[in-house]
């Protein structure tokens, strides 16, 4: 409830950040009250029990996520992950520095942006997503050291085959680590299945219940990486500075909860999901409903596929992304904040700008669809009144913009 004017809050923005679960705040307050406060890479006894309860998490996330433990190299977060996924492997002073790197079309800007300036080279998706891999083919040259394929994109929700990706590329360019951001996938899919043929995976705790600050980067063993933090040598000299052992904690906590009450999840996550973004394609003339695939009307799995004859199986269950033409969406954005809806244009890291989302374009829509996106996204908390309140809140603010437009 907003304190200001009692309008009920209904929070749509999942995939910005996810409310921590209440067994990572009983994991993190160990660190206060179990007396694992002293820094992990002293000597003495305190020092030592924190060590330990950090190795222990490590050992679980290792699991949780398809690794082993000396191939987890803890972060500040998601987007450090992807930083020294990239810049440690084709940066400055890295192993393979000025090497050929490839990444594709809609990634999270904290890999195409250092991969952009690393001179890296994007590769197109088709209109829902997915890596095209006859462009990837012709890309793979033998040159290439890193390429990068994010698993669950941020803004329109795609699961990417990483497979399929990962053979192209074993195939065409033999030396080349693949790296995937799987910032956004734990929700949604096993990762260690799903990322298994990648070299680096980046992890970001606070998507799936656990603290912000805190995240990972898997790094398979042969893999070699420059540190971009230097300094203290912890990490196994890959990332200098103290452990955030209450942030390790509630991550493996979270991650930890996550993975067993994924498959009851994503049903339920997803009928709402399709009841949203169905009931919405009702109401609003025109709507683009992005990243789905064609398919008769009431087909594929209950609760996964919608009514309006779309295939939502490649879609992370809780991504309601479309397209509104015509609509200025930061006026939409204002209008469903007051009815108490919390929702974003594009990813929480772009939201503040104005500019079209880019990764809408990649999937072959023009400027002008672009800049009508909204993006809605639903989590472990969603429930049929948040549905039930944007069902009602967006078409009533599109039809106010038309009135005074």
């Amino acid at each position: 409830m907003d304190a200001t004017n009692e309008t009920p809050l209904h929070y749509l923005d999942h995939a910005a950040t996810t409310p921590l679960l209440p067994e990572a705040i009983e994991a993190m307050a160990e660190v206060t009250h179990g007396g694992l406060w002293a820094n992990p890479s002293g000597g003495h006894l305190l020092a030592r029990r924190a060590r330990r309860a950090a190795d222990d998490a490590r050992d679980e996330l290792a699991e949780l996520f398809g690794a082993l433990p000396s191939e987890v190299v803890f972060t500040s977060g998601g987007t450090e992950a992807d930083n020294l996924a990239v810049l440690g492997s084709v940066g400055a002073g890295a192993p393979r520095e000025g090497a050929a790197l490839l990444c594709s079309a809609i990634e999270h800007p904290a890999v195409r942006m250092p991969a952009g300036r690393l001179g890296g080279i994007e590769v197109a998706v088709d209109g829902h997503g997915r890596l095209d891999l006859d462009a990837l083919v012709e890309a793979c040259t033998p040159d290439v050291a890193l390429v990068s394929v994010i698993l669950v994109n941020n803004e329109v929700g795609t699961i990417a085959n990483l497979d399929a990706i990962a053979e192209v590329v074993r195939r065409h360019a033999p030396t080349a680590w693949l790296h995937t951001d799987a910032v956004q996938a734990h929700q949604w899919v096993d990762v260690a299945a799903a990322a298994r043929s990648a070299d680096l995976v980046s992890v970001g705790a606070h998507k799936f219940g656990g603290p912000k600050g805190i995240g990972l980067l898997i790094v398979r063993n042969g893999v070699e990486l420059a540190p971009r933090a230097v300094g203290g040598g912890q990490e196994r000299d890959r990332r200098a500075g103290t452990l955030n052992v209450a942030g390790v904690l509630g991550m493996a906590a979270a991650a930890r909860v996550t993975a067993a009450r994924r498959a009851e999840e994503l049903p339920r996550i997803a009928a709402l999901r399709d009841r949203l973004v169905d009931g919405l394609a009702a109401a609003i003339p025109g709507l683009i409903e992005t990243g789905v695939d064609p398919v008769e009307p009431g087909g594929g799995p209950d609760g996964v596929s919608g009514d309006r004859g779309v295939d939502r199986l490649h879609k992370a269950a809780g991504n309601c992304h479309v397209c509104l033409p015509g609509v200025e969406t930061e006026a939409l954005l204002y209008l469903l904040e007051r009815e108490g809806i919390m929702a974003t244009a594009a990813s929480s890291c772009a939201s503040g700008a104005q500019e079209p989302s880019y990764v809408v374009e990649a999937l072959g829509h023009s400027r002008a669809i672009a800049s009508g996106a909204l993006r809605l996204t639903l989590g472990t908390t969603s429930t049929d009144a948040d549905v039930e309140a944007a069902l009602a809140a967006v078409p009533a603010a599109i039809e106010r913009l038309e009135l005074f437009s």
